[in-house]
C-alpha cells in the first residue's frame, strides 16, 4: 500500500503541486482520479474528508490516515513533516523561510485565484462574458509582470534554489491557461 492517497483531477494546476514534491522527496502514493464532469469529487466519502468537496486532498496512511486539503497547505505540511534534507523547503529559521511563505501565500491568494477565474470565464462559463475575461486576462498579465520583475536579476523566488512554491526563472510551472 501507497504512504499517500491523492484526490485529484487529471486538468488543472493545482492537484499537481502535491505531485511534485511527492516524487521529489520519494515518497508513495496513489492518485483516485475524479471525473469533474460527472461531479465525483462532491460524493459523500470524499466530502467527509474535504467539506470544500475540491482537490486536492490527500490522506497520509502513515500518520493515522490524516488528511489535507487545499494543494498549498499540502505543500506546507509534506515539507514540514518530511523534507527533512529540506530539498524543497527551507528550515524555518532561515533567514528567507517568510519570504518563501510569502510567495505561497501569492500562488494562493493572488496567481492561483486569477489563474482559476480566468479559466473558468474562457473555458467553461456557458456564455461569454467579454468584461470578465478581459478583467482576468489582464490580471494575469499584471501577475506574471510582479514574477518577471521579481526574477529579473535571479533565477529563483528565494533561497536560490528550486522549492515548493516551483518557479523559477524561465520556467513558470502553475501559471498557464491550458
Amino acid at each position: 500500500m501507497a504512504q499517500f492517497t491523492l484526490f485529484s483531477h487529471k486538468g488543472g494546476p493545482n492537484p499537481w503541486r502535491p505531485v511534485h514534491a511527492l516524487k521529489e522527496l520519494n515518497l508513495s502514493y496513489e492518485t483516485v482520479f475524479y471525473d469533474f464532469g460527472k461531479n465525483e469529487q462532491k460524493n459523500e466519502q470524499h466530502l467527509s474528508y474535504n467539506p470544500n468537496g475540491r482537490v486536492p486532498t490527500l490522506i497520509d496512511h502513515q500518520n493515522n490516515d490524516y488528511v489535507i486539503w487545499e494543494s498549498d497547505a499540502i505543500l506546507a505540511y509534506l515539507t514540514d513533516r518530511y523534507d527533512k534534507e529540506r530539498k524543497i523547503s527551507l528550515p524555518h529559521d532561515h533567514p528567507e523561510y517568510h519570504h518563501l511563505l510569502q510567495y505561497l501565500f501569492f500562488q494562493s491568494s493572488g496567481q492561483g485565484v486569477i489563474w482559476g477565474q480566468a479559466s473558468w470565464f474562457n473555458f467553461y462559463h456557458p456564455e461569454p462574458v467579454a468584461s470578465a475575461i478581459t478583467r482576468y486576462r489582464n490580471e494575469i498579465k499584471r501577475v506574471l509582470g510582479v514574477l518577471e520583475r521579481i526574477l529579473q536579476d535571479k533565477d529563483y523566488l528565494v533561497a536560490d534554489k528550486s522549492s515548493t512554491i516551483g518557479l523559477r526563472k524561465g520556467v513558470p510551472q502553475d501559471l498557464c491557461l491550458a
